[in-house]
């Protein structure tokens, strides 16, 4: 029989630690998801003719966009491996290994010669890079999520993981505001040659910045708590697989229509407006950057709904909204209006954070803690590979078939069916609380906790 170690008293949470944590979490994956996003904008704005020159233009855009696709294979593989040492080894050593891949992607693709100089060497080595992005950022909001959410205060455990959410959009406005300020001070031409690198090289600074305040924190309690008293997984990844596959597959799907929705509005909707509707590059920018700002205030406000009524409530309400809106959504945008276009993104970004507030907590709260950092990556990732990695290139392929943006509306409206029915699936009884992890606990309380 095994002897349990009680020799360890658990770590004690203070107030303050708990918003160290909360903080730096947030900071650490607002850098990461930084990093992810300036490569969505330079597919939207740059790689078809640096890397993929063709005589067709939706040829390259299809072939960069694939690229940005290829990052969400890599994706799951990360939070498999990420979450299995994860669970064995700490939370907070997978979320400094995340920070550095990132970090060396995203300067290497920076560095990278293109097409012309070094011929298909080019889109080889850009791919490999990208999966190197997507490895790292595929361990990354597992980590992340957990370190705060089981620091969190129990009241408040889905608003300390919606913080971690609000990377994300966080994310997007920081990526979309370097290209931003670099297609305002340099001339198109410049841009295209050379100006486009630099948003990536200034990831070499975000990566110590990140490194720093990872290395600050401390590990998870429940996790020590696991260590201390021995009950750590020896292969946390395939228990995970074996006895908690039910709602692993519900999570997943529950967490398809959120980064779909997000990519068709915050990176296809780039293309979109240049292409279709004509419209600058930095009109489209600036409109994503209003529509991430919004994104991330109704994560905050969604969040603390949940922790009031219930976090599957509140996602059920997110992805309804997103099946009624998706056809206004293009009617709105098709109008060509900045104005009605903003509209646009106000109303899908609040469907997405609708989702994304409670979701940290909710799929965390479906593992216990022994396989949570398995469980939730995998998960989300799985989720974010069959939504986000294809929904731009999907769009293009639809419009271009199609003729008409309805196409894409009706894809946006499955995707949200999708995940309405699989959260209406999701037992009440089968989240856990937080601080008694492996029982059970009363709908309303686990719905909270």
């Amino acid at each position: 029989m095994r002897r349990i170690d009680m020799s360890h008293e658990p770590p004690v949470v203070t107030r303050s630690m708990q918003r160290r944590v909360a903080f730096t979490s947030t900071l650490g994956t607002t850098i990461e998801w930084y990093d992810y996003f300036i490569y969505a904008a330079a597919a939207a704005l740059v790689f078809a003719p640096q890397f993929f020159p063709s005589e067709d233009p939706v040829t390259g855009l299809l072939a960069s966009f694939a690229t940005f696709a290829v990052g969400f294979i890599a994706r799951p593989i990360g939070g498999l491996v990420m979450g299995h040492f994860g669970d064995r080894v700490g939370r907070k050593s997978m979320l400094v290994l995340s920070v550095l891949l990132m970090g060396v992607g995203t300067v290497g693709i920076g560095l990278l010669p293109n097409y012309e100089a070094i011929g298909v060497l080019a889109p080889i080595l850009l791919v490999f890079l990208r999966l190197v992005q997507g490895f790292g950022v595929g361990g990354e909001w597992g980590g992340a999520v957990l370190m705060t959410v089981e620091h969190a205060p129990r009241a408040k455990r889905t608003f300390y993981g919606s913080l971690v959410q609000m990377g994300v959009p966080l994310g997007i406005i920081l990526s979309n505001l370097a290209f931003i300020l670099v297609l305002n001070v340099i001339e198109p031409d410049a841009f295209a040659a050379w100006g486009w690198r630099l948003p990536f090289l200034v990831s070499a600074l975000l990566v110590v910045v990140g490194l720093v305040i990872r290395l600050r924190v401390t590990e998870s309690p429940t996790f020590a708590k696991l260590r201390d008293t021995q009950a750590v997984k020896r292969f946390p990844l395939l228990e995970m697989l074996a006895r908690h596959w039910k709602p692993l597959i519900l999570a997943s799907f529950a967490s398809i229509a959120a980064p779909a929705l997000g990519y068709l509005v915050l990176v296809y909707m780039i293309t979109y407006g240049t292409t279709q509707l004509e419209l600058p590059q930095l009109t489209m920018l600036w409109l994503v950057v209003g529509g991430a700002a919004w994104w991330t205030i109704v994560i905050g406000l969604s969040a603390q709904l949940a922790d009031k009524i219930g976090r599957k409530p509140v996602f059920a309400g997110g992805a309804l909204l997103v099946i009624v809106t998706a056809f206004p959504f293009f009617w709105l945008v098709d109008t060509g209006s900045p104005g009605l276009i903003l509209v646009a993104f106000l109303l899908a970004t609040t469907a997405v954070g609708g989702m994304a507030g409670p979701q940290a907590a909710l799929v965390a709260s479906l593992f216990p803690s022994s396989v949570r950092y398995s469980g939730a990556s995998t998960a989300y990732q799985v989720g974010s590979i069959l939504g986000g990695a294809i929904a731009p290139l999907v769009a293009t392929a639809l419009l271009e078939w199609s003729g008409t943006s309805m196409s894409i509306a009706t894809y946006m409206a499955v995707i949200g069916l999708v995940s309405f029915v699989a959260i209406l699936f999701v037992r009440n009884g089968a989240m856990r609380s937080f601080d008694d992890d492996e029982v059970a606990v009363p709908a309303m309380t686990d719905a909270r906790a």
